[in-house]
């Protein structure tokens, strides 16, 4: 979950799971999602299915290069997202995530790359750029 830190620097952070990972709950196109941070990832990534619900049609098509090999899909630009108090428009949003659940969805660098990410122990801060 995104918490604010600070009483005068509202620094966004996140805190890391047992699992290790960083998760944050928001929104695409203003469909509820939950996240989880892949600074790996070039773009945020959703599902087909999740895709169609948040009214992310169109898009260009691509052929995403996975660890687990090709996987055609395509790329949506221009989308509102949502963590916490954290509103950034034109995102590209990457569709044809297999394996996750509906409502989950990769965070990556095509929304990370707006902020400046440091780890401090087990946190995650977000400095806008």
């Amino acid at each position: 979950m995104l918490q604010a830190r600070g009483s005068v620097n509202k620094v966004p952070s996140l805190a890391a799971y047992k699992d290790g990972h960083f998760y944050a709950s928001g929104s695409i196109n203003g469909r509820p999602v939950n996240f989880l941070v892949d600074t790996g990832a070039t773009l945020v990534t959703v599902s087909e299915k999740f895709a169609r619900e948040a009214g992310l049609s169109d898009g260009v098509p691509t052929v995403f290069r996975t660890a687990n090999g090709d996987l055609q899909g395509r790329v949506v630009p221009d989308v509102p997202l949502t963590i916490g108090p954290i509103d950034v428009s034109g995102v590209k949003i990457g569709v044809g995530l297999v394996g996750h659940e509906v409502g989950s969805a990769l965070l990556g660098q095509s929304f990370l790359s707006k902020f400046d990410v440091a780890l401090n122990g087990e946190q995650m801060i977000l400095r806008k750029r």
